[in-house]
Parts: structure tokens; C-alpha cells; sequence
């Protein structure tokens, strides 16, 4: 039974696996002090003991004197808590800890992560080496978008709820001049060869930063949208990788921005693509919420004891919660084994501020009124 609660103890989700990540990034060292430690699952504890014993001994040939006791108070701090542990959680078992040698500050984070480890790795370097758990935060459905214009395009990606802008492209294609004759023609070859060469170049960008997301199973769609008729141009060019290609949505959009705001207008046009629906679902439920709420129809609950009761009652229809709390998880448990259905507001959204402020951050739609 101890040792349940301990496992529960060192197990993290996934939220709160990006909260520790984004920590441990901000932390560098001008000397190989910060250690990283990644045991898998089914490795004996006595084992992972042994070694951090040997490298404590080693470490004594460290000349600098305050690097030395750096790595030492890392290892030393290592072994404090993995002798606390009788055996390594189903996931396996992760082990950050390092000194700033400027300040004398300390971490030491061990855990559990939301899926298993793989391999068994141990390092002390001037960095954390987190890169072996950066696809346990990943969404695992991404969808890609491409706003293009002729001299202007924005690559992105919706993961879950949030977009995240990779890349913006400009180059400088003047516009049509009416020149008359053979020189009119000749400058409208030279204009075209320019757009076909920005095409080129944004198609080189897409492939480069897409691919990777559609070799590991996670990219389910692309939206190619846009202004005018260069969208169009763009797909049928085939610019794109021919994998990458085959995931465009038949449906082109029309949006009149760039950056974050046309890739928000493209997700909210885009209807064809499923995974769209995620974000769809949040601006459809923040919607529905503000109109109960603005014509005083009985149908909306918030305050956290409000709603919890709601919830034990099984009144609440649509659960909103937004993305910045930190109990986000326990809420969305508590919606779906109560019926509702959860609904995550990202902060992207121009009323999640509101929404966060006003209501905590979170509220409830219900299915009829409280009397």
C-alpha cells in the first residue's frame, strides 16, 4: 500500500510534465555540473545505486574545486531520493537535479513521466537533457496550416487547442504595370518566375517543418489557405512533398491575414478538417455559455463549489475549463465520469482572459435549470 502511494505520488501528467520541462530549460551551467538520469522501467533500484556511487568516486579527480562540489551535491542528492524508492514505477523513473554555481540555487525534480522511458541514460553536462520526454507533452493530432500570397505566407500548427506560428515568409514581387507590347510581356514572365520561386521556397520551409510532425504519426490534415487565387496556385504548382500533398483538405480557405490571426480565421473556416473541431468546439461552447449568460436563461453555472454540485447532480451538459489551471486534469475527469462533456478554452482565444478573470476559470452549461 506504501509503496501505491508513493508510485502516485512520483507520477506527472502530461501538463504538468510541460510545467517541469519549461522549468528545466531555463537552467545552464558554464560546467558540467546538471545531472540528468532516466531509468526505465524493470530496472533494479541497487543497480542505478551502484552507478551514481562509482560516478560520485570519479567525480573526486574533478580539479576545480566548485565544480567538483557541484557534481557531487547533484549525485549526492540523486541518491538521497532514489533510496527512498523500493522499486522503479511501471513508466520508469526520471532524475534532474543540478546547483546554479553562480547563485548556489538547487533543483532536484524526480518523477514518474506519463509514458514509459525506453532507454536508460545518465548525464552530467552544462545543460538538463530533457529532449527524451519532449514528445510526451506533444499533442498527439496536429494539423498544419499554410496561408499563402504571393510575396506573404505563415506556416503553422494546431496542436490540440493551441496554434503555434513556425514561420513567416515575404519576398518582394511588384505588381502588374501596364507596359504595353513584347516589354509588358517580358515583365510579366519576370513576375511570374518570382512568385513561382517564392512558391519554391515556401514549399522547401513547409516540407521542412511539417515532415517531421507527419513521420511520427501526428500529422492528420494540412489547410491551405489564403486572400486571393495564390493558394490555388500554390497546390495545383505541387510545391508541396507529395505525402504532405495528400493531406490538404479539398476545401481552400479564403482569410484576409497573416501570422496568428489568419491562421485563427483559417482554423474557424476550415470545417473540413476534423481536428479543427477541437478548437471549433472551444469558440462554439465559450459562445453558447455568453449567450445564456447575457439572456439570463438559468443555464449556466460557475464558482468552483457551484459547479462541482452541479456536476455530483449530473446536470452539467458542457464543462468549460480553461487551459492555464493547474487542476485542469481533475476537472476534465470529473466532467467526463459525470457526464459532461469537457471542453478545454485555450488562452489563444480573444474571451479566454475574460473568461479565466471572471469565472476562475471554469464554468458549466447545463442541461436544464437549477431550481
Amino acid at each position: 500500500m506504501g509503496e501505491t502511494r508513493l508510485e502516485e505520488r512520483l507520477t506527472v501528467d502530461r501538463r504538468q510534465l510541460a510545467a517541469i520541462l519549461q522549468e528545466l530549460k531555463k537552467w545552464s551551467a558554464p560546467a558540467t555540473v546538471l545531472l540528468s538520469l532516466y531509468i526505465p522501467p524493470g530496472r533494479p533500484v541497487s543497480d542505478v545505486m551502484n552507478l551514481l556511487r562509482q560516478e560520485y568516486s570519479i567525480s573526486d579527480n574533478i580539479k576545480l574545486k566548485k565544480t567538483r562540489q557541484a557534481v557531487q551535491r547533484a549525485l549526492s542528492a540523486a541518491m538521497d531520493r532514489l533510496s527512498m524508492i523500493a522499486k522503479i514505477p511501471p513508466n520508469g523513473l526520471v532524475l534532474f537535479c543540478g546547483e546554479d554555481m553562480d547563485t548556489g540555487d538547487f533543483i532536484c525534480y524526480v518523477f514518474s513521466p506519463p509514458e514509459p522511458i525506453k532507454i536508460f541514460y545518465y548525464r552530467t553536462d552544462k545543460k538538463f537533457h530533457t529532449e527524451f520526454l519532449e514528445e510526451m507533452v506533444e499533442e498527439r493530432d496536429v494539423v498544419g496550416i499554410i496561408i499563402v500570397e504571393r510575396d506573404q505566407a505563415t506556416i503553422g500548427v494546431l496542436k490540440g487547442t493551441k496554434l503555434e506560428v513556425l514561420e513567416e515568409l515575404s519576398d518582394y514581387v511588384p505588381g502588374k504595370h501596364k507596359m504595353g507590347g513584347q516589354s509588358q510581356r517580358r515583365f510579366d514572365r519576370i513576375i511570374e518566375q518570382m512568385v513561382e520561386n517564392f512558391f519554391k521556397r515556401l514549399g522547401e520551409h513547409a516540407n521542412r517543418l511539417l515532415l517531421p510532425y507527419l513521420e511520427k504519426g501526428k500529422l492528420k490534415g494540412i489547410i491551405v489557405a489564403g486572400p486571393g487565387y495564390a493558394k490555388k496556385d500554390f497546390l495545383e504548382g505541387k510545391y508541396l512533398d507529395y505525402r504532405l500533398q495528400r493531406l490538404v483538405a479539398k476545401q481552400l480557405v479564403d482569410v484576409a491575414y497573416q501570422g496568428e490571426a489568419g491562421l485563427r480565421e483559417a482554423v474557424l473556416r476550415a470545417e473540413t478538417v476534423v481536428q479543427t473541431q477541437l478548437y471549433r468546439d472551444a469558440v462554439n461552447a465559450l459562445e453558447e455559455f455568453k449567450r445564456h449568460l447575457a439572456k439570463g436563461t438559468g443555464l449556466v453555472v460557475y464558482g468552483e463549489r457551484d459547479v462541482k454540485e452541479a456536476l455530483e447532480m449530473g446536470m452539467v451538459k458542457t464543462l468549460l475549463i480553461h487551459e492555464l489551471r493547474p487542476d485542469l486534469e481533475e476537472w476534465r475527469n470529473l466532467g467526463e465520469t459525470r457526464g459532461a462533456t469537457p471542453i478545454v478554452i485555450p488562452s489563444s482565444l480573444p474571451e479566454a482572459e475574460w473568461f479565466k478573470n471572471t469565472f476562475n476559470g471554469v464554468a458549466g452549461i447545463l442541461r436544464y435549470k437549477i431550481r
